[in-house]
Order: C-alpha cells, then structure tokens, then sequence
C-alpha cells in the first residue's frame, strides 16, 4: 500500500507535465469557478455536457490512464455518479400522488339522429397519429414496486451531473496545479482587498502550509499501517476491545507525530529569522500571460457565451 504513489483525490501530479500544468493557474481559477457556478440555473443538456467536457479534457490532456483509472479518480467517480442517478431514478419524487393520463385515450362522441330539416353537424375527424403525437405519459417505466418518472429522472440527472462536476473539476486542478501556484494565483487575484487592510500575503502563506503539510500527513498514516501488517495481529483472537485499543493507541501517535512534524516546520521557520510574509517575500512564480493562456481565455469567453444563449433552464 502506498498512498504517495496511488494519487489520493486531489494530490499534485508533478510527472509528466501535460498542458494543463502549463496554462497559467489564474486562468485555470476561472475555468474552475466557470464550472462550479454554471450549473445553477441550467438545463440538463448543459450539465450533461460539463461532464462530457471534463472527460475530454482528462482523455485530451495527455495524464496517463494509471492515475484517472483509479477508484479515486475519474474512473471511480464516474461508477459512483452512475449509481447515484440509477438510485435516484427509482427513488420516489416526492409528490406521493396516483397519476393518470392528462387526456384520455379515446373519446366516444354520441351524437343524436339529425332531424330533417337539421343537416348533420361537420366533426373534423383525428387521425390516430394525431393522437399519438399529443400523447403525454408522467410515469416513463414501471414494473412492480420500480417507478421511473419526468420528475424522479430530471432529479437523478441534476443530483449525478452536479455531484461528478463539483469533485472532478476541482480534482482535475489541483492534479495539474502546484500548491505554490494556487496561492501565489490567489494572492495576485486578490490584491485589491489589501486596500480593506486584510492579511492576504499571511492567507496565502497559511494556505501554503497547509497544502504542503497534506503529504505529510498521507506519509504518516501510510507508516503507522505499515508497522501494524508487519506484526501480523491476529485481529480474531484479540477481539474488538484489543482492536479498539490498538487502533486508538495507533490515532493517539499520529496525532503525536503531526504535532511534531507542524513543531519542525515553525522550528525551520523561526531559525530562517521569519518575522512577516511582507519582509520576507519569496517570488515563486512570475505570471505572464502567453498565447495559450489567451486563447484558453478566449474559449472561457465562447464557454460563458454557450450558457448564456443555450444553457438557461427554460422551466
């Protein structure tokens, strides 16, 4: 087992650097933010269409098929998204009421015998594809105690495409962006709060640590389960209260070793005569916007232009 090497959900992928590491972070925030937020409010053909977007640009973008084939990554998420709208379609909607056709199936029209001196009124008679074609159903499958509706079906498609957007987009960046990248792209974006006399360069530095304490932490409990399979524990003969114990005695040292990981770290800190993140800046990443970077802007500008024109739920 080695979490380091399997790539946990939003782990920096640091080889082979593909095109998407290339593009400059700040871009990549937008694209992000672009879809975290255009699913609100749209139809399911646009959100249908993010998630085919979001595979494109994993299979497009030259990551190797070893890390999205993962339980964990794209692979997983797309089996986990397909049960969540299988459940959802045979999950009640909510409504708890019998339906019934809209219109019936047939009309039977009784008409009196017309009298002499009264022509026959002029009915204009409906074809049967006429009726067809006017044919509404609410409930689209049942059989026996499974029941597929408009409503349990336009739910299951919102609830799978939203949940497969949120985890697999801010997955995909920050495979393909460095902790050092993110902060440095926030703390340029928000360079206008500085005027509100807000810490923005101790966000990003705090932010920093934390992003970079995330391996540590993997390295530790990846450690600690190495030492309890190298004792071959027979779990069955010591019971559950011998594994209660043992499990919390091993909680209470990785607790004792992150605390002595975070202590070396502001050691480090300290000796290094860090006094502020202003006084003592170091300059990771020089942004510059290259041709790349624009044109992904300018695809962010056809993207928002699609929702806009096609994406709004008419409903």
């Amino acid at each position: 087992m080695d979490l380091l090497r399997s790539l946990p959900l939003g782990l920096y992928l640091e080889q082979p650097q593909t095109w998407l590491h290339k593009i400059d972070p700040r871009v990549k925030i937008f694209w992000l933010m672009s879809f975290l937020t255009t699913y609100t409010f749209a139809n399911n053909e646009w959100r249908l269409l993010l998630v085919v977007l979001l595979v494109l640009t994993t299979l497009l973008s030259g990551i190797p098929r070893r890390i999205w084939q993962q339980p964990q990554q794209m692979a997983g998420l797309l089996f986990l998204t397909f049960l969540v709208f299988v459940i959802g379609c045979f999950t009640p909607d909510g409504l708890g009421l019998h339906y019934q056709p809209r219109l019936p199936e047939y009309q039977v029209v009784t008409q009196s015998q017309p009298t002499p001196t009264q022509a026959p009124p002029i009915s204009t008679p409906t074809t049967s594809n006429q009726t067809s074609s006017k044919k509404y159903t609410y409930v689209l499958f049942e059989r026996g105690v499974f029941k597929v509706t408009r409503r349990s079906l336009d739910l299951a498609l919102r609830i799978s495409t939203i949940l497969f957007t949120v985890l697999y987009s801010s997955n995909l960046y920050l495979i393909t962006t460095a902790p050092e990248e993110i902060t440095a792209a926030l703390e340029d974006l928000m360079q206008p709060l500085k005027m509100l006399k807000l810490p923005i360069t101790e966000v990003t530095l705090t932010l920093t640590l934390s992003l970079r304490f995330i391996p540590l932490v993997l390295e530790e409990i990846q450690n600690l389960i190495r030492a309890i399979m190298t004792r071959a524990i027979n779990w069955k003969k010591i019971g559950f209260k011998g594994a209660a114990k043992i499990w919390l005695t091993v909680t209470e040292r990785l607790f004792d070793n992150l605390f002595l990981r975070a202590e070396q770290m502001a050691s480090a800190i300290t000796v290094r005569g860090f006094t502020s993140p202003n006084q003592h800046r170091v300059q990771w990443h020089d942004f510059k916007l290259k041709p790349r970077d624009w044109l992904a802007i300018m695809l962010l500008i056809l993207f928002w232009g699609a929702r806009i024109v096609y994406g709004n739920d008419v409903n």
